[in-house]
């Protein structure tokens, strides 16, 4: 490959990542989603190998 052909596939890969992002937030609904809660479930049994700060073992 000459170093014209990798700068222009940079420059493709560039544009096509900007574009792709100037989509996404020219066609981003904010009021699409607020309803939507996240959950982490955090598990309440931890394995042995867990460090003593997370266990409460260290306090």
């Amino acid at each position: 490959m000459t170093n014209r052909q990798v700068l222009l596939i940079i420059a493709v890969f560039v544009v096509l990542t900007l574009g792709s992002f100037i989509w996404y937030i020219a066609t981003w609904d904010s009021r699409k989603g607020t309803d939507q809660t996240t959950l982490i479930i955090l598990p309440e049994i931890l394995p042995p190998e867990a460090p003593a700060l997370a266990t409460g073992t260290m306090l």
